[in-house]
């Protein structure tokens, strides 16, 4: 896939304004602050839209989590998922998140951050996280850094099986790819791989570690570069093509090129 210079351009300027967007927010959703003591056995279900901030907030207890979901991308104007959303929960509200393991459905991010903090970290929610409005005013703030994307729908062909993407929630890198899915209305199942340990500090593979970088032992990162032999994200998995990729330009190009209308 070539990438020409104008595009190259407007993906470094996303990167930027998603990188100004984690600093807002204080990089909140980039570090794993206590994994989850359960993890749910059938996978969470997310419908949200990637510019929405209330969104946001629970994506970043996601990642702070370790917890992955099934996400459903509902952008203005989408027809995929939101009548789902609708017939599910009897408004067309963001968040939305439905879990089939405890058959709860939940609007209201402060609500269903409380309940992964309760029914999966099996402790109270943070008081820095009990902030809500203080959150939602910097992240109204962060989305306003993305100018509008992941906000409205582009025309798409829905993939048949739903592709993986490996994440974590403040990574400027990720953003754009989360954009674009959002904007296709592409599902995929998100894993996220927050930060575990200080040597997981740095960014395009890059460490903070002094010598050899060793991920945490049972960690997911470990898991990951068992996988793919680099501890590097955005990482994405297609299965109706077999196409496995890093570099968030380079999968942007790809999802556009191959699910884009």
């Amino acid at each position: 896939m070539r990438i020409d210079g104008r595009k190259n351009m407007n993906h470094l300027l996303k990167v930027a304004m998603a990188t100004a967007a984690s600093t807002l927010r204080g990089w909140q959703g980039m570090v794993v602050t206590e994994p989850a003591v359960v993890q749910p056995e059938k996978p969470l279900k997310l419908f949200e839209f990637e510019s929405c901030p209330y969104c946001r907030l629970v994506r970043e207890t996601l990642t702070e989590l370790a917890l992955d979901a099934d996400i459903y991308p509902c952008p203005k104007g989408g027809e995929r998922f939101r009548p789902e959303v609708l017939e599910l929960g009897g408004k067309a509200q963001f968040p939305f998140l439905v879990d089939d393991n405890t058959g709860m459905k939940l609007y209201e991010s402060a609500d269903i951050i409380e309940y992964l903090y309760t029914t999966y970290a099996k402790r109270a929610v943070p008081l820095r996280v009990k902030a809500a409005l203080p959150q939602a005013v910097s992240s109204l703030a962060n989305s306003a850094l993305g100018l509008g994307a992941g906000t409205k729908v582009r025309a798409s062909t829905k993939p048949e099986q739903m592709l993986t993407l490996y994440s974590f929630e403040a990574s400027p890198f990720c953003r754009p790819v989360r954009e674009t899915l959002c904007e296709l209305e592409i599902p995929y199942h998100l894993v996220n791989l927050g930060k575990e340990q200080f040597a997981d500090m740095g960014v395009n593979g890059v460490h903070a570690a002094v010598g050899e970088y060793n991920p945490v032992k049972g960690g997911k990162r470990e898991q990951f570069m068992a996988k793919t032999n680099k501890m590097m994200v955005p990482y994405l998995e297609d299965p109706n093509t077999g196409k496995a990729m890093f570099e968030s330009k380079a999968i942007v190009q790809y999802l556009l090129e191959t699910y884009g209308g």
